[in-house]
């Protein structure tokens, strides 16, 4: 699968390493930064290698069906073939997937219903250092399903953070800790500018976010335009917030891109 991928990101020249990792203990930690392909490229590696399907656990249901649609994109399928994804009321999947994304809570309740995970060739638990119930679940259930009834079943933890050592720990057991592969990638510098609000505004919660905030927003990225070249990434809170800023900032439509 992996080589019907053309794209070269920087996680792709640890892949090998990684594999032949999985073959000698049948467990490994992979430490990745953000955007280095570890998400969408791993499994596909991983894939060539087991016979069974392999299960990625994400913690989220966004997460599971994005990463899902960027794997059977880069194998120019639709979803459902090779790839497929299951969250809590919703299936993309088939007999041919050898890929499936799943939430972790979602791989809680299989190891619940069949701790032997029959089928499964392998398991990939992504953005582990996430510490929230259902993955710690996910994980130390797996661990005693891998040690207990099925010693043959490929075992990966994936993080964005450098702290791999207590997972390499945990999956390795009693043989000593599992092995750590890391991939690297370009550092970008980030310079911290502090833009407070003119006047005070409401902090985000749960209710409507205040307009004077969506206002200052706006004005930022205007600033942040004057002041430096390049383009602007602007983190909102939803779609109506979203469509609120851009709509702040039409004007700029004719030498502006507003996405």
């Amino acid at each position: 699968m992996l080589s019907d991928v053309p794209l070269d990101l920087p996680v792709r020249p640890v892949l090998p390493e990684l594999v032949a990792a999985l073959r000698g203990t049948g467990a490994g930690v992979l430490v990745a930064p953000p955007g280095t392909g570890k998400t969408t490229l791993a499994p596909l590696a991983v894939a060539d290698e087991v016979a069974g399907r392999v299960l990625v656990a994400q913690p989220r249901r966004v997460a599971a069906r994005a990463a899902a649609r960027r794997m059977a994109a880069l194998l120019g399928e639709p979803l459902g073939e090779r790839v497929g994804y299951a969250v809590r009321g919703e299936r993309r999947s088939g007999p041919r997937t050898r890929v499936e994304v799943v939430t972790t809570g979602l791989l809680v309740r299989r190891l619940h219903r069949d701790p032997e995970l029959a089928g499964t060739g392998a398991v990939l638990l992504d953005e582990c250092h996430e510490r929230q119930l259902d993955a710690d679940l996910a994980l130390a259930f797996t661990v005693e399903a891998r040690a207990a009834l099925r010693p043959d079943l490929w075992l990966l933890a994936m993080s964005a953070t450098p702290e791999a050592d207590r997972f390499a720990a945990l999956l390795g057991g009693a043989g000593g800790p599992a092995p750590i592969v890391r991939a690297s990638s370009a550092l970008h510098p980030v310079t911290r500018i502090w833009a407070p609000p003119p006047r005070p505004v409401a902090a985000p919660g749960a209710g409507q976010v205040d307009r004077g905030l969506l206002d200052h927003v706006a004005a930022t990225v205007r600033r942040a335009l004057r002041e430096r070249a390049g383009d602007v990434l602007v983190f909102l809170p939803g779609a109506g917030e979203i469509a609120a800023v851009a709509s702040r900032l039409a004007d700029l439509r004719d030498t502006v891109a507003v996405l």
